[in-house]
């Protein structure tokens, strides 16, 4: 019986610990298994949707509208047609006519952005101005291209009572077909002067606009070569800021807290002397007056407000004195890290090209986005525009939907595209830190990263980027009200639109952060979204502090790493435009190579940033789960090495100095316990 007790008791188990999770153990490197594998499936089949609204707009005739062009009565040019009910003129063979012809191409829409002009398909676009209608005979004539409206015979042009409505405005302009897509375009761009005045709207007349192109076109190989020097200077800010990085730091703060200082005590004596010229004005006014007048409440009123100001900015610099006091220590964790983020590119050099295959992916997916997007605008069933008369396709039904799919494929995409280099970039970087024997390194840890993600993680890629996109296009739609009621809507609903807007981008930003953690989480456990992005959660509260001083230190640090590049760059620019006296309207180029120089310092300092953000990461996790003892060995770096013991002597120092305050005490304790001890005044 005793031993029935004893097994039952034994398999015994309380219900807490059936529910009770396992400890999460980080194991880098190992254990690689397929994550998210839903998502991937799902947005496998998004993107057979988008392609197959790409078919659909091929199928339907959409895209050879758009490339062949067709005529305000249905027609594709250059092939064979079929009738529209309703539509006379419709169902013409256009084989020989394979050029869209504008018959007013200077009427130009700029609310609607297009041509509003009746359109026919020619054989051949004019190829000299037409000033008469017996021109128009003669060019029909000889060349077998009727440039009136179908029904009108080209020998009786000059007679017809309607060639005012059905013929070209005179005089029609000479003309060339565009390369690709067969429309008749006007030689002189004069014709769409009104086109030109309402986009540059900031240039008075055409001598200035004349001078800046001159300006750009004279300098383009110095514009291209301060371009390439941007770049230079981009790669090799990545490699050595390492070493300027604690000087940039502490300058930083030296900067900072003399500010706040320079400006509280600038404000305190402002006040003062506000308030003794205030005090002697006063006195003298109440001699005179007897009585105090508005003109004392406005000024102690101006005393009162320099008052506040300086009272707010001494609470400010007291802040931001004991949080540098409290985190001097953190920013040398700062400084380590982007000293071990200067080694991975060393390690690691073909990070470099990084933002060249981002920015190469996402310009072919844009291009072929707007492309699909053109063919939607020409895809659908032929309307009869009744104030017109002309046809026009348009979607109906639930074929409308196709363009909002569209929409959210530009931006789930997009996401993606980045997502993924987050993704290489922490998976290469994780394969650097978590290999002990650098030596030992793969011959491309790039490209073994790139391997792991399209094998293994590309769900959890298309899960974190669809996310971003849930914030994102909410806030895009808000935009888009904001701008289209501008002028319209109360003070109260332009304030709530605002905050939404600016609440929605803040969100977009930290998830954005948390992404990126949850993807380098994934890198090192091949865990899928949800739980990495958990345990990079967990990970950085535990690291608030140094994740605060990394965020505000390092991100200030590379911005003026940005502005260093740039400022180079237009200097550069500066010398060598000004070296050239052939042109003075230099302007415009030097805007031109700043704002290129911003980009790509931008992008490659971009890949830094993700650089130092993983590092952190796996050194909060190899400081959480390792103490350095046989068997727990650190994988860190030296210079973070040199850091935690700096960190461990300073801790052992604290410990000491408070057991030497603590020891007197146990002294005096000790003693009077021997004195009120039994016998010890006998012995």
């Amino acid at each position: 019986m005793s031993e029935v007790r004893r097994s039952t008791s034994s398999s015994y188990r309380p219900r807490s610990s059936w529910i009770k999770r396992p400890k999460r153990e980080w194991k880098p490197l190992e254990d690689r298994s397929c994550t998210d594998l839903p998502w991937f499936l799902l947005f496998t089949l998004f993107l057979v949707g988008m392609g197959g609204i790409c078919g659909f707009t091929i199928m339907t005739g959409g895209a050879a509208r758009l490339v062949f062009g067709y005529d305000s009565y249905g027609n594709t040019c250059g092939q064979r047609n079929e009738p529209i009910e309703g539509v006379r003129l419709s169902g013409l063979d256009h084989t020989d006519r394979k050029f869209v012809f504008f018959l007013d191409p200077c009427n130009i829409d700029i609310i609607q952005r297009k041509i509003k002009s009746m359109a026919l398909c020619v054989s051949q676009c004019p190829t000299e101005e037409l000033a008469t209608y017996f021109d128009l005979k003669r060019f029909a004539m000889m060349n077998g291209s009727e440039l009136c409206s179908y029904e009108l015979p080209g020998h009786k042009y000059p007679q017809l009572p309607e060639r005012f409505e059905k013929c070209p405005k005179l005089p029609v302009p000479e003309s060339k077909a565009l390369p690709v897509f067969n429309r008749c375009t006007p030689v002189d761009i004069s014709c769409y002067a009104k086109f030109a005045e309402a986009v540059i709207t900031f240039v008075s007349d055409n001598s200035m606009l004349n001078r800046l192109i001159a300006g750009v076109a004279a300098s383009k190989e110095i514009i291209v070569g301060l371009c390439l020097l941007a770049l230079v200077l981009s790669m090799i800010l990545m490699v050595i800021i390492r070493y300027i990085s604690a000087v940039l730091v502490w300058i930083l703060t030296a900067l900072v807290v003399l500010g706040s200082l320079g400006g509280t005590s600038v404000l305190w004596w402002l006040y003062i002397d506000y308030r003794m010229t205030m005090n002697e004005t006063m006195t003298k006014d109440l001699i005179e007056t007897e009585e105090p007048n508005d003109g004392m409440k406005t000024t102690k009123d101006h005393a009162q407000g320099l008052l506040i100001y300086a009272v707010s900015a001494t609470v400010f610099t007291g802040i931001l004195l004991l949080l540098m006091l409290f985190m001097r220590k953190r920013v040398a964790l700062t400084i380590a890290l982007f000293h071990v983020a200067g080694k991975v590119f060393i390690h690691l050099p073909l990070l470099v090209l990084l933002p060249f295959c981002t920015f190469l992916a996402l310009s072919l997916f844009w291009v072929y986005w707007i492309m699909v997007l053109l063919f939607l605008g020409t895809t659908g069933n032929p309307e009869k525009n009744e104030d017109t008369g002309l046809v026009e396709f348009r979607l109906t039904g639930s074929l409308q939907y196709m363009t909002w799919y569209h929409a959210v494929g530009l931006i789930w995409i997009s996401e993606f595209i980045l997502a993924c280099q987050q993704m290489t970039v922490a998976g290469a970087v994780v394969t650097y830190y978590f290999t002990r024997d650098k030596t030992k390194l793969p011959v491309t840890p790039i490209l073994s990263s790139v391997l792991r993600l399209a094998r293994y993680h590309l769900g959890t890629v298309a899960k974190g980027s669809f996310i971003i996109t849930l914030v994102k296009i909410p806030r895009l739609i808000l935009m888009y009200i904001h701008n289209q009621l501008k002028g319209k809507e109360n003070a109260c609903a332009r304030c709530m639109l605002k905050t939404c807007i600016c609440c929605l981008w803040c969100l977009e930003k930290c998830l954005n952060y948390l992404n990126q953690n949850a993807y380098a989480a994934t890198a090192i456990n091949s865990t899928n979204f949800c739980t990495s992005a958990r345990d990079a959660f967990m990970i950085l509260v535990e690291n608030a502090l140094r994740v605060a001083t990394i965020n505000t230190v390092g991100d200030f640090v590379l911005f003026l790493g940005k502005i260093l590049i740039v400022t180079c760059t237009a200097f550069a620019g500066v010398l060598a435009l000004n070296y050239q006296r052939d042109y003075t309207e230099w302007i415009l180029p030097l805007i031109i190579v700043c704002l290129f120089a911003f980009l790509v310092a931008h992008c490659f300092l971009s890949i830094f940033e993700i650089v130092v953000d993983v590092l952190f990461l796996c050194f909060a996790i190899d400081t959480k789960y390792n103490n350095g003892t046989p068997g727990r060995e650190f994988y860190m770096d030296k210079a973070l090495m040199e850091f935690v013991e700096n960190s461990r002597r300073s801790m052992a120092m604290e410990e000491r100095g408070r057991s030497k305050r603590a020891r007197p005490k146990e002294d005096v304790e000790l003693t009077e316990a021997k004195a009120m001890a039994p016998g010890t005044s006998s012995a």
